[in-house]
């Protein structure tokens, strides 16, 4: 696994570890409650994934740019 797929999941555990405590700490207990509040906490870090100019997680992007650019490149004609 690269540094940076790494580096993404850990921001993705940090948010959701960071928004399912402090809905427990609110006093709501309900689960259904912690696990939206953890999934919303994600959408940064995802909306930074498909950001192609974010430095750091970009991957989705450099994906579909790399695809694209591999489409729009000049065929070689067979002779």
């Amino acid at each position: 696994m690269s540094p940076k797929i790494k580096a993404m999941l850990a921001s993705y555990g940090r948010s959701f570890l960071a928004a399912a405590i402090a809905v427990n700490a609110t006093g709501n207990n309900d689960p259904k409650s912690i696990v939206i509040a953890a999934l919303a906490a994600t959408l940064p870090v995802a909306l930074r994934a498909i950001n192609p100019k974010d430095p750091a997680f970009g991957i989705a992007a450099k994906i579909a740019t790399d695809l694209l650019a591999k489409a729009a490149a000049p065929k070689k004609k067979a002779k």
